[in-house]
């Protein structure tokens, strides 16, 4: 039979109450009725029902991690950092997929119903009108990869896509390319429409560059392939800008099966610096997100919500950079 809190409480020789004290955050015990009780709950193997104290204390230590991109390998890092961090923090991450949802009052219901104390929005495909619907049903909320804002209406975490965007155009023209293109995620995600704009007004200055852009229908491996098999059938770029390392992936494994060559025939960079975009087959020259920082400031900013549902909105921000591998030619003799 399971351990009770009752069978705790007799060993050590105290009051049911104050068993439930020890093992209750900020409750007061003194230092000798704790340690009585910590050493027979150690004996007896028990733990403390989260779910009990979550009626005691008002919260359940839940928190919601939502996103709507399954299909990607990059949040299987995400998610990896996420739960890892939640849960040395004491608090238990609630997974909910948001795939295909198109009404944020029904994602607030779903989330209301298993009283989570807050919620952390990981997705940059996701609108912005998510994050602030839980934010007006009083739900402290955090938009990790959520598109930049100067004046922000909900806390946002991530970085600055138009930046990464003009940094890859700079980029593909300081290696001499004269046709370049964007081959981007969802036409509706802010994070494919802010690199976007940055790519091309990195070009405005640049009449001697051709510029086209078309979009993949998700950030996936196959919807990059798809996107690339279509622009080699009519003129192609001498390099593209995948605003996503899993679509160059996917636009890099079409141009190959087409008998090209990488980078002598055509050019990929990609944005993320994901796991795969380093195995030795693939190489992938990419913008480098710092996921780690992202997560990590994620994490802080909903605890301290917590506290503090109050909090001022803040944007944090993390720059990025371009990790050299192997898909783009090398900056011409004379240029460096």
């Amino acid at each position: 039979m399971a351990v009770t809190l009752k069978d705790v409480a007799e060993l050590a020789g105290v009051s049911r109450s104050a068993v439930s004290r020890t093992f209750t955050e900020g409750a007061s015990v003194s230092r000798k009725t704790r340690q009585k009780v910590e050493n027979a709950a150690a004996e007896l193997g028990y733990a403390p029902n989260a779910l009990a104290s979550s009626l005691t204390t008002g919260r359940t230590k839940l928190i919601g991690l939502i996103s709507s991109n399954f299909h990607n390998p990059l949040f299987l890092e995400i998610f990896d950092l996420f739960t890892r961090g939640l849960q040395d923090r004491g608090l238990r991450p609630l997974l909910v997929n948001l795939t295909d949802e198109t009404d944020p009052a029904s994602s607030v219901r779903l989330l209301k119903q298993y009283s989570v104390d807050g919620a952390i929005l990981a997705s940059s495909t996701l609108s912005p009108e998510f994050a602030q619907a839980f934010k007006d049903a009083n739900l402290p909320v955090v938009h990790s990869f959520g598109r930049f804002s100067s004046t922000p209406n909900v806390h946002v975490v991530g970085i600055d896509n138009f930046a990464c965007g003009r940094m890859a155009a700079e980029t593909l023209i300081a290696r001499g390319y004269r046709r370049i293109a964007f081959l981007g995620g969802p036409e509706t995600a802010t994070s494919t429409q802010d690199r976007l704009m940055g790519f091309r007004e990195a070009t405005q200055h640049h009449p001697e560059i051709q510029v086209s852009y078309s979009f993949a229908s998700a950030y996936t491996f196959d919807s990059g392939r798809v996107e690339m098999t279509k622009l080699m059938m009519t003129e192609r770029a001498e390099a593209y800008f995948c605003g996503d390392d899993v679509v160059a992936i996917g636009a890099l494994s079409a141009a190959q099966s087409a008998g090209l060559h990488v980078p002598d025939d055509v050019g990929f960079i990609g944005l993320n610096d994901m796991e795969m975009a380093r195995w030795d087959n693939i190489q992938l020259t990419t913008i480098h997100q710092p996921i780690q920082q992202i997560i990590d400031s994620s994490i802080e900013l909903v605890v301290s919500l917590l506290d503090e549902p109050e909090k001022y909105p803040e944007a944090r921000i993390f720059p990025c950079h371009i990790i050299e591998r192997a898909t783009l030619r090398k900056v011409p003799r004379g240029d460096n």
